[in-house]
Parts: structure tokens; C-alpha cells; sequence
């Protein structure tokens, strides 16, 4: 099957082509659509003409289904909205015709086709003669109206203002708000993709496209966009993760990061060492906790305190660590409760979980050898209320 992407280097196609190749190499392998494809890209670049040859013509004649991506939004004259809005698909349109293809046809258009601009009056007019040319064929069409997409790869101070925030804040340059309460809503690149993807499989199968496309939407302020995305711009130094539970935050986190310059991926953290070994802060999340690296001398005892509320989970990465439990209190013999022990080493790596109540400590066994294990708490460490109590095991 062969797919013809028209604005194949713009955002919405670079990201559409992208993941038809990892359908194409199997690599994506949760659609139905057949890995057997071929994708034809074009963009304005593609349109060559070497002895009377017609790039975007012998795609139309070859084609079994047209995603089409491109149009103008920021031109230099009103009159090329037309041109590139309209003529553009009216020509496609024409030649599909002269080859006597009626394959199904997914158009990109947007929600300003309600509004009286120049930019709006000339996608309007392509969805008109899309619907018409469907008439008159018999054609299968998929119409999307698009609202503000985001996402990796959109073309920062151009037409996003998520891509234009995330592009200067990552690199503390300032931005531009006109009206912060000015509402925003906005729909995922990837969720897009999914979408438009998912039609391609209905309109191969003869099947009609989905009428009502689920692309979940955000609506958010400038002003909070602009707050939101200066709080990632903190991570590298205070560590407090994003609260991922959220999926527009999760999503606007990864496109953020996706505009970070090379220099700044890689950052350092603090770590506190004594004559016992290191410790290292790694994240911090209200919803997640905090994980720590910890790194412990040949024969050092780490630990030695309980907590009443703070749960631990003690991991080992490198070397072997014996880790020491007692319930506090004494049992009712005047006698401290029994300890169990555990042997935690980096042969097999196991999860070990440190309970309220119980003190604990962890023994470096190797006479050579650093003890290097991870330890996830399910709070952030309050210096002024640690809740870490000292007892020896």
C-alpha cells in the first residue's frame, strides 16, 4: 500500500512519517495497519520537472490513500493562503482525477475554518471542494479540524506558542505574553498521529472514517502554560519531577525537554560523603517521593534508625549488602524483638522493603568492594521534620 504524505517536512508530517516507518520496519506493532507500505513524501521541495516528469503526478497516479498535510499559515500576502490552501488541493484533486484514482483522501484543515480571516476563508474553501470532489467520485474523505497541536519538531517562534515558549524559556530567553488569560486549547502531536493513522487503517479496509475523532484536548491559559513550563526549567536544580499522573503535564514536559540545548541534558547533582561512603539525591515528586543513590565503604554500616510514617525500598546495584531488621520496642519478655536479616547482592537483583517501626541498618560484606544500592522513600526529606529516628538494630 501506498501512502502519499503531502507536507512531509512540516510538523504534523515529519511525525506522521515517522511513526508509518516504525509501522513499516515493525517496530510499532500495536496498529493493524499492514507493515507492507510505502510512504511518498511530498513537500514544496519535491516538485522537480526533468523532462516534462511531475513529481506530485506520478504519485497521484500510484497512490492508494493521500494524507493531506500541506498549506500556509504564515505567508507573505493574504493571496497565498489561497494558493497554498486551496490550489494546491485542487490541483492533487485534478490529477487524481486524471489517472482515475478514487482513493480515500484525509485532509488537515482547521478550527479558524469557522472564522472570517483570510487564513480561515481559504481552508473553508478546501473543505468545500474536498466534499464536492466526494460527491462527484464517491471518494472516501476524513476532514480534521485542528486546533493548536504540540509537540516535538513544531517550528519554535512560528505558529506555536508552546514551541516558541518551551524554545526560549530552555534557553532563559525571554517571551511574550499579550493577555495571559487568554485560553489555549490544545490537542497532542502523537495523539494526531494515532488518529490520523487509525483512519488510514478504516479508509484501506473500504471501511468510512471516524466522524467524531477522539484527540483529547487541553485547555489551559497562557499564563499557566507560561508558569508550567518554567516550573520544568527548575528540575535540573531542584529535582522535583513534574507530576506525571497528569497527562497534559506529562505530555508538555516531553516536548519541553525535546527543545533543551545538547548542553544542558547532562547536569550535575550534589552528593554528601563521609568516612562511611556517599549519598547522592536523585529525583523528588510530591506524587512519586524520592530516590537516592547511596554508596556505602568496604564493611560500613549505613542506617541504624526507623521511621514512624516514611516507607524505603532498598535496591542493590553493585556489590553485596547485608540488611539488618528489629521491630522497636521490647517483646514481652523484656527481651528486644528478634532481627531478621537479608542478603541483598547485585547477582540477583531484589526489591526490599523497609517498614515503619522496624530500625534497619545495611553492612557493606566486602573487604574491597563499595556497596552501591538505590533507595526510593515514598516522601520527600523534610529537614525539619525528617521523621528518621537513631536506634541501633
Amino acid at each position: 500500500m501506498k501512502i502519499l504524505v503531502t507536507g512531509a517536512k512540516g510538523f504534523v508530517g515529519k511525525n506522521l512519517i515517522a511513526q508509518l516507518y516504525n509501522i513499516r520496519d515493525n517496530k510499532a506493532r500495536w496498529y493493524s495497519l499492514d507493515n507492507g507500505i510505502e510512504v511518498l513524501e511530498y513537500d514544496q521541495d519535491s516538485e522537480k520537472k526533468e523532462n516534462d516528469f511531475c513529481v506530485l503526478e506520478a504519485y497521484c497516479k500510484e497512490c492508494d490513500i493521500v494524507v493531506h498535510l500541506a498549506g500556509v499559515n504564515r505567508p507573505k500576502n493574504n493571496e497565498e493562503f489561497k494558493q497554498g490552501n486551496f490550489s494546491l488541493l485542487e490541483r492533487l484533486l485534478n490529477l487524481l482525477k486524471k489517472h482515475n484514482n478514487l482513493c480515500s483522501i484525509i485532509l488537515s484543515s482547521s478550527i479558524q475554518a469557522e472564522l472570517n480571516n483570510p487564513y480561515g476563508e481559504s481552508k473553508l474553501l478546501a473543505e468545500n471542494l474536498l466534499k464536492n470532489y466526494a460527491k462527484s467520485t464517491g471518494a472516501k474523505i476524513k476532514i480534521y479540524r485542528f486546533s493548536n497541536i504540540f509537540g516535538k519538531w513544531a517550528k519554535e517562534n512560528y505558529n506555536s506558542v508552546v514551541a516558541t515558549f518551551c524554545y526560549n524559556i530552555a534557553r532563559e530567553k525571554p517571551i511574550q505574553i499579550n493577555n495571559e488569560d487568554n485560553r489555549l486549547n490544545l490537542i497532542y502531536i502523537d495523539d494526531v498521529v494515532d488518529n490520523i493513522i487509525r483512519n488510514i487503517e478504516q479508509l484501506t479496509k473500504g471501511n468510512e472514517a471516524e466522524q467524531n475523532p477522539s484527540i483529547p484536548s487541553y485547555s489551559v491559559t497562557v499564563g499557566e502554560l507560561a508558569e508550567k513550563i518554567y516550573s520544568f526549567s527548575q528540575v535540573n536544580n531542584n529535582l522535583a519531577l513534574p507530576n506525571m499522573t497528569d497527562d497534559f503535564t506529562k505530555k508538555l514536559y516531553a516536548t519541553f525537554l525535546s527543545y533543551m540545548p545538547a548542553d544542558k541534558l547532562c547536569f550535575d547533582l550534589q552528593t554528601k560523603t563521609d568516612e562511611r561512603g556517599s549519598f547522592t539525591e536523585v529525583f523528588k515528586s510530591l506524587q512519586g517521593g524520592q530516590i537516592s543513590i547511596n554508596s556505602s565503604k568496604p564493611k560500613a554500616i549505613k542506617g541504624q534508625h526507623w521511621h514512624n510514617t516514611k516507607v524505603e525500598k532498598f535496591i542493590v546495584l553493585k556489590g553485596s549488602g547485608l540488611v539488618r531488621m528489629r521491630k522497636i520496642g521490647l517483646d514481652k519478655n523484656a527481651l528486644p524483638y528478634p532481627i531478621t536479616e537479608y542478603l541483598l547482592s547485585e547477582e540477583k537483583i531484589k526489591i526490599l522493603d523497609i517498614i515503619p517501626g522496624y530500625t534497619h541498618s545495611i553492612k557493606n560484606i566486602s573487604d574491597k568492594e563499595d556497596l552501591i544500592f538505590l533507595i526510593w522513600s515514598n516522601e520527600e526529606f523534610n529537614p525539619q521534620r525528617p521523621d528518621t529516628y537513631y536506634e541501633e538494630v
